[in-house]
């Protein structure tokens, strides 16, 4: 089950990276809260992918999962209550408002992720 894969490696740090740029270099309405919650679904994803061989459905409905499952306890401002707000890195990681938008930004991530590993699929079997 455990196998470093380069190539998921190689994405992950990348998609990292822009991460990084979108939160230090913009403050608009559209990439960074919408792009931004796109790609972080695809970077989980790599990231997963870079160590354990699994199904890619499995992993992206998990990555799905967890993205939603965090954004639900947004909704319960979980950050506040268990006092993890002074952890700044933390609390932005995490998140501290619930939006609707942020659950179809991870939906579209996640399908991105599946027409990409289905057409990479194909042209190897072709």
């Amino acid at each position: 089950m455990f196998s470093f894969n380069k190539k998921y490696f190689y994405f992950t740090l990348i998609l990292f990276s822009i991460e990084v740029c979108i939160a230090i270099f913009l403050n608009d309405s559209f990439i960074r809260p919408f792009i931004g919650d796109v790609l972080v679904v695809i970077l989980i994803y790599c990231f997963v992918k870079s160590f354990w061989n699994i199904h890619s459905s499995i992993v992206a409905l998990s990555v799905f999962a967890f993205s939603c499952t965090i954004e639900i306890l947004q909704y319960f401002n979980f950050v506040n209550n268990l006092g993890l707000q002074k952890y700044t890195f933390l609390a932005i990681a995490l998140g501290s408002t619930f939006d609707w938008k942020d659950i179809i930004a991870y939906a579209i991530g996640v399908i991105a992720v599946l027409l990409v590993e289905n057409q990479t699929k194909r042209k190897v079997k072709a």
